[in-house]
């Protein structure tokens, strides 16, 4: 049950469209390539083509994520990630947004889920998530096998207040490839600080120069000074 960026992307999409615009939904092909392919509201933003959509929807359709709707001119599509998954709509809220804009934290989450679901707080967003990292049970009453978890959190990034979130239909290695990305950020701003702390080491050597040439100077000027005085004085005499 581990799905490709580009299956995740026309799931997402699906799920917004239907809950965003449920006047335009089922979504013909068309709408669904350029649901996949929005500037906005996209992290990150895809130029997936029509063949690779089609071939998203016939992977899902055989996993059963999926369904075509064919009571109209050209073939409609359709998400059942409810009936799959088991969802609450507030947990589909999350995934969702989880599926369109990448890791998040509650605060970005809640801000977001207003076209999709109306949360009462940070509270409410944070029990969806709680649910949906629950441990998996075995059977719900209709014998539906239960594949939870279906999100994580990732560590907590350096000056972040907030922990991020990420799905898990990706598999665990999405999870692991962003905690190594944050990972090597981390590494990165030593080097950065290093550079910046040679330039200032640089800055405040050249700073020093002046200043022992300006005392020098001064000192002139004022040995000079001290020579006239002394000079103007022995004449008066």
């Amino acid at each position: 049950m581990t799905l490709n960026p580009k299956e995740i992307r026309v799931l997402g999409a699906l799920i917004e469209k239907e809950i965003a615009t449920p006047e335009s939904y089922p979504l013909s092909l068309n709408s669904l390539v350029a649901a996949c392919n929005q500037k906005s509201s996209r992290d990150p933003v895809m130029e997936l083509t029509e063949e690779e959509v089609r071939q998203a929807l016939h992977s899902l359709d055989d996993m059963g994520w999926t369904s075509t709707v064919r009571d109209s001119r050209v073939p409609k599509y359709e998400h059942r990630i409810r009936t799959v998954l088991n969802l609450r709509r507030d947990e589909t809220a999350i995934l969702c947004l989880l599926f369109l804009r990448g890791p998040q934290t509650p605060g970005e989450l809640r801000s977001r889920a207003d076209r999709l679901y109306s949360f009462d707080g940070l509270e409410g967003v944070e029990s969806t998530l709680a649910r949906l990292m629950a441990p998996p049970a075995t059977q719900d009453s209709q014998g539906t096998q239960d594949l939870r978890p279906l999100a994580a959190v990732l560590p907590r990034q350096p000056g972040s207040r907030e922990a991020r979130y990420v799905h898990l239909l990706g598999g665990p290695v999405e999870a692991a490839s962003l905690e190594a990305s944050t990972q090597e950020r981390g590494t990165a701003r030593p080097a950065a600080d290093r550079n910046f702390e040679g330039s200032m080491a640089a800055r405040v050597s050249a700073m020093e120069g002046e200043i022992a040439a300006l005392r020098a100077a001064i000192e002139r000027i004022e040995t000079r000074i001290g020579l006239n005085v002394s000079g103007v004085d022995s004449t008066a005499d």
